[in-house]
């Protein structure tokens, strides 16, 4: 299944993303964030608080965001940033924390920084797309949204027979399915009440789909097995073949046509800078760099051709 078969894929870049991430008030790493909210880890005398965590979400990636939501999701990262509170604990034992490498990147990733949020800032507010734009893109590429047979369904995920049993006989005693989706499912459509979209045939596994298909819209399924854990199906919605309306796809649009608006306006930016600054490059310079061991020394030049051997007499 598409959309599920992501999940342990997604659950290790929530990993690597919170590993690699940059957490405030962290032993050995000087920082002036004021810790906010009740502590949720301790770890050699360090706290990691609510607000750490939240700052940390706040830094994913959009698509990693979701994953974090869920009770297996939020434990995988909390559990990520303890690692690298240890790690950040030993490395300012170690003296790394102090070393002038190490200095030399805080600097470059500074400059890095500013300049990102001088251009985020800018282009945020000059890359625009209206709703007019969005429409004519649409009206002049129609043939693009079309698609088959539709369904849209919402899912519950959980690691054992027993989980998904109790989960089912709760939703049948009038529980609402979303809200125990929120609860329960360690897919990362639970922060969406379990919500998988509209998709098509072939876009899920086949136990899944089959299970979707046999429902009628409202109805909830029994409990499914698949490779992923088990599932208890609702099918919210069917519809058959033609051209998606506009407003379903208006963001998939405006995410297709915002690179290049944003370009146009980073090109304009990069211009009027310019128009206003002194600027001189040595060419005679800038041609020594990219030496044969990057020393700083002028490229050797091309050897000359050989020379035509004389004519035999």
């Amino acid at each position: 299944m598409k959309v599920i078969a992501s999940t342990k894929t997604i659950a290790a870049a929530l990993c690597l993303a919170a590993l690699f991430g940059c957490q405030k008030g962290s032993t050995g790493a000087p920082s002036e964030t004021k810790k906010e909210g009740p502590v949720v880890a301790e770890v050699n005398g360090s706290t990691i608080t609510t607000g750490d965590f939240t700052r940390e979400l706040k830094n994913l990636p959009e698509y990693l965001k979701s994953m974090a939501d869920t009770p297996q999701g939020r434990k995988e990262m909390m559990d990520t940033m303890v690692i690298r509170e240890l790690i950040l604990q030993q490395a300012a034992k170690d003296g790394l924390d102090k070393s002038p490498e190490i200095d030399e990147k805080l600097a470059d990733l500074k400059k890095r920084l500013i300049v990102e949020a001088f251009l985020k800032k800018k282009v945020e507010t000059d890359a625009k797309v209206s709703d007019e734009d969005l429409k004519k893109f649409y009206e002049q590429n129609k043939d693009k949204f079309k698609t088959g047979d539709q369904m849209r369904a919402s899912h519950i995920l959980v690691k054992t027979e027993k989980e998904a049993k109790d989960i089912l006989a709760q939703i049948k005693a009038g529980g609402k399915f979303e809200e125990l989706a929120k609860k329960n499912s360690v897919d990362s459509s639970a922060a969406q009440g379990g919500d998988l979209g509209w998709f098509g045939k072939g876009s899920m596994v086949p136990v899944f789909e089959k299970a979707a298909l046999g429902l009628k819209e409202g109805q909830v399924s029994d409990v499914v097995k698949s490779d992923f854990g088990y599932h208890i199906i609702k099918l919210t919605g069917k519809r058959a073949a033609g051209v998606r309306p506009f407003e379903e796809v208006k963001d998939q649009i405006k995410a297709a046509i915002m690179p290049s608006k944003q370009q146009e306006v980073f090109q304009k930016i990069k211009d009027e800078l310019k128009k206003s600054a002194k600027i001189n490059i040595k060419e005679d310079v800038l041609n020594t760099i990219g030496g044969a061991k990057g020393d700083g020394k002028p490229a050797a030049a091309p050897a000359a051709p050989a020379a035509p051997a004389a004519p035999g007499k």
